[in-house]
């Protein structure tokens, strides 16, 4: 088995945040809660915006969460979520740059 690493970590960060954008409830998600006015909100609340189940609503910010570009504070039985803007910053570069070559 070759150990060479063949990806730098910066491709790998791009296809992880690219793979979390590869769906538009996902896109809309981002989109709600970087414009909401308070930059956080309940799932509760995206779930009366967004045509889809609850529970697909929840694997899709499960999707969002585990590529770090959102966070959830949880306060049972709510979850308020938030983009996580260090992640975000990160993002919004890694794709500049790409997209510059």
């Amino acid at each position: 088995m070759n150990n060479k690493q063949v990806y730098t970590l910066e491709q790998e960060k791009f296809a992880r945040y690219a793979k979390a954008l590869s769906h538009p409830a996902r896109v809309f998600i981002l989109d709600y809660l970087a414009n909401n006015l308070h930059k956080c909100c309940y799932s509760g609340d995206m779930a009366e915006e967004l045509p889809i189940a609850r529970s697909t609503l929840s694997e899709h910010l499960k999707e969002l969460k585990k590529a770090g570009l959102i966070q959830g504070e949880i306060n049972p039985p709510y979850i308020k979520y938030c983009i996580n803007r260090e992640k975000w910053e990160e993002a919004k570069l890694l794709f500049a740059e790409f997209f510059k070559r």
